[in-house]
């Protein structure tokens, strides 16, 4: 599977963020999310193992009430069940890998 980003629409989750869905199969997904400054990620659990990768920025992740900031070129690795969440502290980018892929995404 070949996905040309300029080819895939936004999905607006919220007046700060946006979502796109890049390459996935069954067992792994691509997700590229972009944040205005300001813009939430709430804390959240899901059985998806995933890595998040900062293309642009930096974000105040909480990963399961411990608070760590990361900036472009920084990634994290949030096992299966953790609570999670961020919130960006400038205008930018994550890349996000699940898997297995997120079902819920693509409904």
């Amino acid at each position: 599977m070949v996905v040309k980003n300029q080819n895939v629409e936004y999905e607006i989750l919220d007046a700060k963020s946006r979502r796109k869905i890049l390459a996935h199969d069954g067992g792994l997904m691509m997700v590229e999310v972009t944040f205005d400054k300001g813009g939430i990620g709430s804390v959240h659990t899901h059985p998806h193992e995933q890595i998040s990768y900062v293309v642009r920025g930096s974000f105040l992740f909480d990963l399961d009430g411990e608070k760590v900031t990361v900036k472009a070129g920084d990634s994290l690795y949030i096992p299966s069940g953790l609570p999670h969440g961020n919130e960006a502290l400038e205008d930018g980018v994550l890349v996000d890998v699940f898997t297995p892929q997120r079902e819920d995404f693509l409904k």
